[in-house]
């Protein structure tokens, strides 16, 4: 039915000066909308393993479960703001990177309302730096990657999204830096590749590979451990670009 249709099906009313008035629309006393949310696959390294952050729920039909950080967003707060206010409040965590991956509409994704969900991927450098300080979850705590408990909601099909996401990034631009902190060797980095990607690779082709991209700094000094010393790197100042990486 187009518009003109739609306005000759509507009902007619007399106007208060005589005549016919224009159409009047049914008005609809209550309207119930789902609600929007924010949550957020958090990656950290540790132990040259990928890690994810997720907070036990305390409320709630899934009460007891595990889940990424997040929450409604409120009354004039960006999506961007209300990701951010949540991981800060889940995992003391501010100014780290942040971005959007996808979003999710399922009607029954939340067993206690409509709940629309914007999801995002936050990287940090240490997996130290987090800390629980929400009185709404139970516990917070890091989980390989790999062996994921069972999640609430759409959680693991969003973990699922965001680690393709990160995989996308990590072929394709700098964005390992944001998982490193300032100065590392170039085993640190080769251990977020390997565990990002799930694959192993050779470490003289990735040094001299790494090395061509004009991406590092070579700092003096030497990091010494078990093993023989390591050269320090740092990354040269940010390539918005996108590159051919793996």
């Amino acid at each position: 039915m187009n518009i003109a249709e739609e306005e000759e099906s509507l009902p007619k009313r007399e106007s208060d000066h005589g005549g016919e008035a224009s159409a009047v629309v049914p008005h609809e006393t209550e309207v119930v909308r789902p609600k929007v949310a924010v949550d957020t696959a958090l990656f950290a390294m540790e132990d040259a393993r990928l890690k994810c952050y997720l907070v036990q729920l305390q409320a709630g039909a899934l009460a007891s479960k595990w889940a990424f950080p997040g929450g409604l967003v409120r009354v004039g707060e960006t999506l961007d703001g209300a990701a951010r206010r949540e991981i800060e409040d889940a995992a003391g965590l501010r100014d780290i990177y942040l971005e959007q991956v996808f979003s999710f509409g399922d009607p029954s994704r939340d067993p206690d309302a409509h709940v629309v969900s914007v999801a995002y991927m936050a990287l940090i450098p240490e997996a130290g730096a987090a800390r629980l300080g929400s009185r709404k979850y139970a516990d917070g705590q890091w989980f390989e990657v790999a062996r994921l408990p069972a999640l609430a909601y759409d959680h693991t099909e969003l973990a699922g999204y965001a680690l393709q996401r990160l995989r996308s990034r990590l072929r394709y631009m700098d964005i390992a830096r944001n998982l490193l902190p300032p100065t590392f060797t170039m085993g640190d980095l080769q251990d977020i590749y390997q565990s990002v990607l799930e694959r192993g690779i050779d470490r003289r082709n990735f040094r001299r590979w790494m090395l061509t991209t004009d991406l590092l700094e070579r700092l003096p000094g030497k990091r010494r451990g078990a093993h023989r010393p390591a050269t320090i790197y740092a990354f040269r100042k940010r390539n918005e670009e996108a590159f051919r990486m793996l």
